[in-house]
Formats: C-alpha cells, sequence, structure tokens
C-alpha cells in the first residue's frame, strides 16, 4: 500500500509518502504560484508513487472543535476526492508544523519557510502518526498452544 501524506496550505502544500515499510518520508511541497500547478503536482506524485490512498492533515482547534482552517481542508479534500479517485482519510495535525519548526531549532536547522521543506516535514508527521494509528489497530496474532 502506497500511502501520499498532505499538509494543506493556501500557498504551500507539504506531502509526504510511505510503503508497506511504514516508514514517511517528505517529497518536494507542491510550491507552485498557482492552484491548478499545485495540483498538477500532486497528480505527479500519484502517479510516480502509485498512490492508493491519501493522508490529509486536518487542523482541528485546540478544543478539538471543527474551524475555518478545517472547513477549507474540507473543500480541498471534497476537490482532490473527485480528481484523483482515491480514499482520504484525515487525521487530527495540531501543532504538527510547531512540532517540525521545534525540532529543527534544538538541531539548529534554519529553514526558509517558502521552500516547502517545513510543510512537507509536518505532512511525514501527519503520514507517520497515521501509519503509526493503524498499525496499532492490527491485531497480533498469537500462536496456538503447543507451539
Amino acid at each position: 500500500m502506497n500511502y501520499l501524506g498532505i499538509d494543506w496550505g493556501e500557498k504551500r502544500i507539504g506531502l509526504a509518502h510511505a510503503d508497506e515499510v511504514g516508514i514517511a518520508v517528505p517529497l518536494p511541497a507542491a510550491t507552485a504560484a498557482t492552484k491548478k500547478a499545485r495540483l498538477q503536482h500532486i497528480e505527479e506524485m500519484i502517479k510516480t508513487r502509485r498512490i492508493h490512498e491519501i493522508v490529509c492533515g486536518y487542523p482541528l482547534n485546540m478544543d478539538g472543535s471543527v474551524g475555518t482552517r478545517a472547513k477549507e481542508v474540507d473543500v480541498f479534500i471534497s476537490e482532490i476526492e473527485k480528481r484523483f479517485g482515491l480514499p482520504v482519510h484525515r487525521i487530527d495535525e495540531r501543532l504538527s508544523s510547531h512540532s517540525v519548526e521545534q525540532g529543527l531549532k534544538q538541531q539548529k536547522k534554519k529553514l526558509d519557510r517558502r521552500s516547502g521543506e517545513i510543510d512537507s516535514r509536518a505532512a511525514a508527521l501527519i503520514l507517520q502518526d497515521f501509519i503509526e494509528e493503524q498499525n496499532n489497530n492490527v491485531p497480533i496474532p498469537f500462536p496456538e498452544e503447543g507451539f
């Protein structure tokens, strides 16, 4: 199973990929000037990575309610579901970009926000959370007695 992780933003869309190994890795972000070009970039990633499902960060408010940003993501998700015909999973992304920025500060790394690298790292964090959640929901088979 191949997954595409998305951290949506109006100007930059962070992207990440994970396959059956289950490790999310950042991809080049969709940073083109137009929405059409950003969607084209996503389409290229879907084709080249043979994506089966999409995992999109869902920016809930800190109290867990759906706010303006989450509603904007809902519109984006509807658009990509229609365009690509793939299932899209929403994952709570509260503080994902903040976590990435804090990690970079601890490593004393500075990134240009416009590059989309922070967004793609956030997408990888979102995707990894989804994969771990899926793995935690899979029952572990126990051997029969007598083994």
